[in-house]
């Protein structure tokens, strides 16, 4: 048969412990009753088990979740009648879904590594550590952390598991890579180091640096995308051959302080020139992205252009226009 703890439902006693987190909680011991301990001499139960093992192995905080808090008297009762000191008890808050309710396998992928190949792990040591504390600042390393640290600082109420946060903070620790650093997490090798601030600055999630693959690679053409949306695709084809033109001209202008390699602004300034003569800027940039990423987004062409390069720019542009 079981073996049960004898509980005295006739006590007057209240079981009380100071929670670390949530302060004095009180129980009735009467109200316990005769709690399994065992299913066999040799066959220990969870409340018996766990409370053997802290003391065995001299715990002297035992942290653990919310959900645990009605145990607790139980363990006490356990570790007073085997005459074990009685640690101190801090109960944590849950993490709960967006939804409020707690964090379960049915709301999508939980596990830690599936976040491997989209976030750094100190992001997520940042993120985690955030839940449920508030620290001095939002961005700040597991040594700040300990630091800072106060156990009875801890939030009573549940923190929400929010992945939008954890992007955001995953993008700040993205920004702060070197490009050695970020070619071995992406094992892009070909990545120009001159398109790492574009791209970080846009990445919320290491795996999306597919979406900028025009930085090693030429894309893929959709002609229907050059159109712009207020013109017809012969006309946004005619305005980028005439981007074409100044681009080819562009070393050329202001001599060579001002040339491909340091005139980003000034050509900017002359695009925008050819924008009001014609009438249409988006007429004028959005096929030139078009025509430089093969897709909709990207960062701003002209800063694309410059990473790329004259000769790919150009070698761009002729290929869309003349398929």
């Amino acid at each position: 048969g079981i073996i049960r703890l004898a509980v005295n439902e006739r006590s007057n006693r209240l079981i009380s412990f100071e929670d670390q987190i949530r302060g004095k909680l009180e129980f009735k011991e009467s109200l316990l009753g005769d709690f399994a301990i065992a299913r066999a001499i040799n066959d220990p139960l969870y409340h018996f088990a766990v409370a053997v093992d802290d003391a065995d192995m001299q715990i002297t905080h035992v942290l653990r979740g919310e959900d645990h808090i009605s145990n607790t008297p139980k363990h006490i009762l356990i570790f007073e009648a085997l005459g074990f000191p009685i640690p101190l008890f801090a109960h944590l808050p849950l993490i709960l879904a967006p939804d409020r309710s707690k964090l379960s396998k049915r709301h999508d992928d939980t596990s830690a590594l599936s976040y491997k190949k989209d976030y750094l792990p100190e992001a997520i040591i940042n993120f985690l550590g955030s839940l449920s504390y508030t620290f001095s600042k939002e961005i700040i390393s597991k040594e700040e952390m300990m630091a800072e640290f106060d156990l009875k600082k801890v939030h009573k109420s549940g923190a929400i598991f929010d992945v939008k946060k954890l992007n955001w903070i995953n993008a700040q620790y993205i920004k702060r890579l070197e490009i050695n650093e970020f070619r071995n997490l992406t094992g892009i090798e070909k990545l120009p180091e001159s398109a790492l601030p574009l791209i970080t600055e846009r990445l919320e999630k290491l795996s999306d640096v597919k979406d900028f693959d025009y930085f090693w690679q030429e894309p893929e053409y959709d002609k229907e995308l050059l159109k712009w949306k207020k013109a017809t695709l012969e006309k946004s084809l005619e305005t980028l051959r005439g981007v074409k033109k100044i681009i080819e001209k562009f070393s050329a202008i202001g001599g060579p302080a001002s040339g491909w390699e340091k005139g980003k602004e000034e050509l900017r300034k002359i695009l925008d020139e050819f924008s009001e003569k014609i009438g249409d800027r988006g007429l004028v940039y959005w096929p030139l992205r078009v025509a430089l990423t093969g897709k909709g987004k990207s960062p701003d062409p002209v800063d694309i252009a410059f990473v790329l390069g004259k000769d790919e720019v150009l070698k761009r542009i002729d290929k869309i226009t003349q398929n």
